[in-house]
């Protein structure tokens, strides 16, 4: 199995990707917008990646965040309100907001079971710093670790109970960049103490099946390498001090924060200690350097795979959607907010 998470190209496999997939056997799949358009489109891909693998258990993975970070959008389904919402209704009314933010988790479950997607890579733990990018923005569930870990937690627990496996991001905290890492390097010089506010959510749930590293320099652990590339960040950062053990994937490994190849990215990536490196852009020269510049996933990040994938399907909870979609409405209706 090739330790990554590779993309597609378009709303049906090609022959060339399902020659080179059946072949290269990544370790998962992230879907996009270009790959999306309704649900029977949508379940027929899904289930045309799971007949490639033989497995029920797949990771076949989206952003579905809510807000701006929406891949499968309406009309076809529903618009969810961005994380930022349940911040503002946490200030008033915490113990609402939990409810809130677990009812929307398990609506936008609900969406991505029924077309055939495992992983949402929600929710967003970082904490934005005055004067950071916005990169992050809305998408951040406050500005104090504890309520972040919070909402944090129902969001998985929401997702849970509808059969997604979530994934907390962008570890080790992403809310002090002042440039977007899509486009650049963010490097951070904040002290280890200052630092330690950053990790408080991530350390809060670290038990979470999955986690994305950041694609930021951190000037205090290591002056020279992104945290997706940083063995010490990796192992004695997240593994360490925040305490994670579960799949560590990288942020998406195209993105402008890093330099050389795709295939040389990832080689540094996996070599640090990433578990699974994450290629979006669907690029099939990119793909092909990549499986053949990778070792076949670790036993230990197999087993973590095995582990994050296991509850994947298995629905936990079966309220209504209406009664979910209310519960939350009234909610947020305390904050004046909409979907």
């Amino acid at each position: 199995m090739t330790p990554a998470i590779f993309s597609l190209s378009g709303l049906t496999l090609t022959g060339e990707e399902r020659a080179f997939f059946k072949d290269a056997l990544p370790a998962g799949y992230i879907l996009f917008g270009r790959n999306v358009q309704d649900r029977q489109q949508l379940r027929a891909l899904t289930d045309a990646l799971r007949e490639l693998h033989g497995r029920e258990d797949l990771l076949i993975s989206i952003d579905q965040e809510g807000g701006r970070v929406s891949r499968m959008k309406p009309p076809e389904w529903d618009s969810y309100p961005a994380p930022g919402a349940f911040a503002q209704l946490y200030d008033i009314a915490p113990a609402s907001a939990i409810q809130a933010i677990r009812a929307n988790s398990q609506l936008l479950a609900h969406d991505l079971a029924e077309v055939g997607i495992t992983v949402d890579y929600h929710p967003v733990l970082d904490i934005p710093s005055e004067g950071a990018h916005d990169v992050i923005g809305d998408r951040a569930l406050g500005r104090d670790p504890m309520q972040v870990a919070a909402l944090g937690r129902a969001t998985l627990d929401g997702l849970a109970r509808g059969g997604v496996i979530g994934c907390i991001k962008h570890m080790p905290g992403h809310g002090r960049a002042t440039v977007d890492s899509h486009k650049d390097l963010p490097v951070v010089d904040a002290s280890e103490a200052e630092l330690e506010t950053d990790m408080a959510p991530f350390a809060k749930l670290a038990d979470a099946p999955i986690a994305m590293t950041a694609h930021i320099r951190y000037t205090a652990w290591d002056a020279k390498n992104p945290a997706t590339q940083s063995e010490f960040v990796i192992s004695q950062i997240i593994r360490k001090r925040i305490g994670f053990d579960g799949l560590l994937m990288s942020d998406d490994i195209d993105m402008q924060a890093l330099d050389g190849t795709i295939p040389e990215r990832s080689e540094r990536a996996i070599a640090a200690g990433c578990d699974l490196v994450l290629n979006c852009w669907g690029k099939m020269d990119d793909m092909v350097g990549t499986a053949k510049a990778l070792p076949t996933i670790t036993d230990a990040g197999r087993s973590r795979l095995d582990r994050a994938m296991a509850g994947a399907g298995r629905v936990g909870d079966e309220t209504p959607r209406a009664e979910l979609l209310a519960s939350r409405d009234a909610f947020l209706a305390l904050v004046g907010e909409r979907a």
